[in-house]
């Protein structure tokens, strides 16, 4: 069996033209790496609950404890609910953007109440 070299395979690049979805691509660049610095800084706060959790539990832990670690039912619901609140916060300036641009726009109830009138 062939061992696998994570810095060739982190180069890795897939087949075809890459999409953007942004006007600048620059941008989209960033905004790539922002969001995979956010997804490690969640993994690391997975892991760090985990450490926390076994330690509370045990008082001392092993590598391989680390690794075993299934969170309870509650304690799982407890880090998605981390999580979500996390990303909120990562993407809440696209969010306030997003929201601001519709703020100008008519809802349906308007539109409806307009033609009512007329």
């Amino acid at each position: 069996m062939t061992a696998l070299d994570p810095l060739s395979l982190a180069g890795a690049k897939a087949r075809g033209k890459r999409p953007y979805f942004l006007a600048d691509q620059d941008v989209e660049r960033l905004a790539a790496i922002v969001m995979t610095l956010a997804q490690e800084l969640s993994v690391m706060r997975e892991r760090l609950d985990t450490v926390e959790r076994l330690l509370e539990r045990k008082g001392t832990i092993s590598r391989d404890d680390i690794e075993t670690f299934e969170p309870a039912k509650a304690e799982a619901d407890e880090r998605g609910a981390w999580t979500q609140e996390y990303i909120a916060r990562v993407l809440r300036v696209l969010q306030q953007d997003r929201e601001a641009m519709g703020a100008d726009e008519k809802t349906s109830e308007d539109v409806a109440e307009e033609l009512a009138r007329d």
